[in-house]
């Protein structure tokens, strides 16, 4: 492999993340600017400055947002071939949206909760994948189609971030973002499909793109009037210049794929309307438009998704009890976004002056432990922490809970209001309660301590105690770390040190929580014998290319290599727990070997694990406990896929 196709691979691999963490550190600067400057009465005073018509106004339009929304689902099932009522795409759109807007994360994703509604209604999972990508696309379509409307009538509303641009080259942009969509409907009046990249696409009707591009222009236009309506007049603030405003914001905090946005954001926004409104106003219009677009759906829709998943399975014990069954997919994204969102909520508070409290004088170290520095460190930390409990690590688990604690009691010595504190807490009860979700191991708790693990454990250990030296012991502390290294009043030799040890200490704490490495197990007649005595399917000599263990080595399944994809020989069998830690082991093979992984002739019961990992079932046969399934990604060709595929006795 050259060297131009192994940087291209990575930038694959991991260029949106880069790319978004990037964003967020960005935003994180922005925000943590602007807050230092704040106290928690300026913000409660334009909280209260808030007319009563303005919060009413922005429910009405929250609402009539959610209601754009439903038309979404409604025409994707209908371009599926398979028009589902109103009724029930009302509540698959609500849910889907709501979840998915808050939590993030690609596991909870809207298209992961609608397969689940889909697929109880009927829906074969092509169609369901239609759906899908009707419902994405036409959300892009509403932004491009709007922010080519900002461009060409007010292109100066990209000043802030595009200042040297010349007016001619902003509103050419928004031409070329008008042909984009123009493009599309053109194409769906006289193209029925075309194949991209080897897939073929199937293109809606010149009607019904432009239904598409006119109500996602309306769904962006009604939310964006949510926060619009929350806003004091200001000089010079139109609608459509707020408008461009809120596009751009909307896409970075998309594009950084943080849960809600958060942080991108809310810098995004703060920093476009820094000219206009001062930033306690702003910021308070954040928090009631969170509220109201945010949080507020996001319980109502956890309810509903609740009360559906239970009508769904009446053996509710079955499902959330880890040791008898599979674990609820839900409650690992939900506890990693909620930890992140601590982990905002730690960063963007530790910017605000502490106030006054009971032990202020009486320990200066105590004192120094709620400090802006102190509190930008731990909440960098539970950002890492979110992404090892997104990977279901035991470690990850249990540095969240020492963090969220942490946590706590860095809020309560800063005087905040004990709710945020109760908050803290109250994260780490219900990561507690969910203990048995997070079983996979690290490298550093399952395997030989290695001279590349020791060396991890120093420079973590180093960072921290230089750190906290800085934090407790140094005039700065009022900054956050990345404050100090960015401030001109600091000495190089200090910035260059804090710099160096914060990243250190974060590129530690991720190398530590890379899940432990495995490799595939020889296929051979030793082998064999294991998994006929699990209960798998075990070919004959030559008929797999290697096998999978759990965890434990309590669980286990053979599989077969195929062009650009492995393919497991059926579900694992075993334990219980051990055969979800297959399937997670045999996501990480396949992904240092870069190629997809595929489940053969997989059957109902751990349909929810294998969508964890991004798969979905195709189905293929009735077998003795329900239907088989092709298990593979939604954007695989499943015509060009089948050749390739055991035929079914050899699976057998």
């Amino acid at each position: 492999m050259t060297i131009g196709a192994r940087a291209l691979g990575l930038v694959k691999r991991h260029g949106a993340t880069v790319f978004g963490l990037l964003l967020l550190g960005g935003a994180l600067y922005v925000v943590q600017r602007e807050f230092r400057t704040l106290s928690w009465a300026d913000i409660k005073g334009a909280l209260d400055g808030t007319p009563p018509e303005a919060l009413w106004a922005a429910a009405g339009f929250t609402l009539a947002a959610y209601i754009v929304l439903t038309a979404y689902d409604r025409l994707g099932s209908v371009y599926a071939g398979y028009p589902v009522s109103y009724a029930r795409t009302s509540l698959a759109s609500f849910v889907a949206y709501s979840l998915a807007n808050n939590l993030g994360f690609a596991t909870v994703s809207g298209a992961a909760i609608r397969y689940r509604f889909y697929a109880a209604w009927g829906l074969p999972p092509l169609a369901i994948a239609k759906v899908v990508a009707f419902t994405s696309l036409t959300f892009g379509l509403g932004g491009f189609a709007l922010g080519g409307l900002v461009l060409v009538a007010e292109p100066e509303i990209l000043s802030f971030v595009a200042e040297g641009a010349p007016r001619w080259a902003k509103q050419a942009a928004g031409l070329v973002m008008w042909a984009i969509v123009a493009s599309y409907i053109m194409l769906a009046r006289f193209v029925p499909h075309f194949r991209l990249f080897g897939h073929q696409i199937d293109l809606p009707g010149f009607r019904m793109a432009v239904g598409q591009t006119a109500l996602a222009s309306a769904d962006v236009a009604v939310t964006a009037l949510v926060f619009w309506t929350l806003l004091p007049h200001a000089d010079g603030l139109t609608f459509l210049h707020f408008l461009g405003i809120y596009v751009l914001a909307l896409s970075a905090g998309i594009i950084a794929n943080v849960p809600g946005g958060i942080g991108v954001f809310d810098g995004a926004i703060l920093l476009g309307l820094s000219n206009h409104l001062p930033a306690p106003v702003v910021i308070g219009a954040l928090l009631l438009f969170r509220l109201y677009y945010y949080i507020v759906p996001l319980f109502i829709a956890g309810l509903m998704f609740a009360g559906f998943e239970i009508s769904q399975r009446r053996h509710l014990m079955d499902r959330i009890a880890p040791e008898r069954g599979v674990a609820i997919s839900f409650e690992v994204p939900a506890m990693a976004a909620l930890t992140a969102l601590a982990a905002m909520t730690m960063i963007l508070i530790g910017a605000l002056p502490p106030k006054p409290n009971g032990l202020d004088g009486v320990f200066d170290m105590l004192d120094d432990a709620a400090s802006h520095f102190a509190a930008s460190v731990v909440g960098c930390l539970l950002l890492v922490a979110a992404y090892g409990l997104m990977r279901r690590l035991a470690i990850a688990w249990w540095g969240a809970l020492v963090l969220l604690v942490n946590g706590a009691l860095v809020v309560w010595l800063r005087g905040e209001p004990w709710w945020l504190t109760g908050g803290f807490l109250l994260l780490a009860v219900l990561l507690l309660t969910v203990r048995p979700a997070f079983y996979r191991l690290a490298r550093l708790n399952a395997e030989p301590l290695s001279a590349e693990n020791v060396a991890i454990l120093a420079a973590l250990s180093l960072s921290a105690l230089t750190l906290a030296g800085i934090g407790y012991a140094g005039p700065y502390a009022d900054l956050s770390w990345w404050g100090v290294v960015l401030s001109a009043e600091a000495p190089n030799s200090l910035r260059f040190a804090v710099g160096l040890a914060g990243v250190f200490l974060l590129v530690a704490a991720v190398r530590l929580l890379r899940p432990a490495r495995t490799g595939p197990v020889p296929y051979d007649d030793a082998t064999r014998l294991r998994l006929a005595a699990l209960g798998a399917v075990a070919p004959a000599p030559g008929g797999a290319d290697g096998a999978i263990f759990g965890e434990a080595d309590r669980a286990g399944f053979a599989f077969v290599k195929r062009e650009g994809i492995w393919l497991a020989l059926g579900d694992p069998a075993g334990e219980e727990r051990d055969r979800i830690s297959a399937i997670w082991r045999f996501r990480d093979v396949c992904e240092r070997a870069g190629v997809d992984p595929a489940f053969w002739r997989a059957g109902p019961e751990l349909l929810r694990v294998y969508a964890d990992i991004g798969l979905t079932p195709f189905p293929l046969q009735a077998g003795p406990n329900g239907p088989l399934h092709l298990l593979c990604r939604p954007e695989r060709d499943i015509e060009a896929l089948l050749p390739l595929m055991p035929k079914m006795d050899d699976a057998a």
